[in-house]
């Protein structure tokens, strides 16, 4: 396995090759810092994503409020989320940083709302 990726963990955007030597482990080629190293390896063997989306509000001066997980969620449980996202009705009032949603699928990831609406 070869992959070719541009590493998000600082500023300079490194491009990372990740491939598999023959005895199983993984190399990582490219980047300028530990932390490309790093996160080359968990891309590869278990790419995360922090998501961030609007949901559905209840209110008369805006239609949808903005969300973000307050961490990184596994890619594959990404679009469940999302579905139960779009789901929701959120009901005002709502301060940045109320957890919406807890503990989605017991991944110890919450969501929460990025933006203050009081009516």
């Amino acid at each position: 396995m070869k992959k070719t990726l541009v590493c998000i963990s600082c500023p300079v955007g490194c491009r990372l090759t990740v491939s598999t030597e023959e005895d199983g482990s993984l190399c990582v080629t490219g980047n300028l810092c530990a932390r490309g190293e790093e996160y080359g390896r968990e891309e590869a063997l278990s790419p995360k994503r922090v998501v961030t989306a609007t949901a559905p509000i209840d209110s008369s001066t805006r239609r949808r409020i903005p969300v973000k997980t307050d961490g990184f969620l596994p890619r594959e449980m990404i679009n469940g989320l999302l579905t139960e996202i779009y789901r929701l009705t959120v009901a005002p009032p709502v301060e940045a940083g109320d957890v919406l949603i807890e503990n989605f699928k017991e991944s110890g990831i919450n969501v929460v709302a990025t933006r203050s609406i009081r009516e």
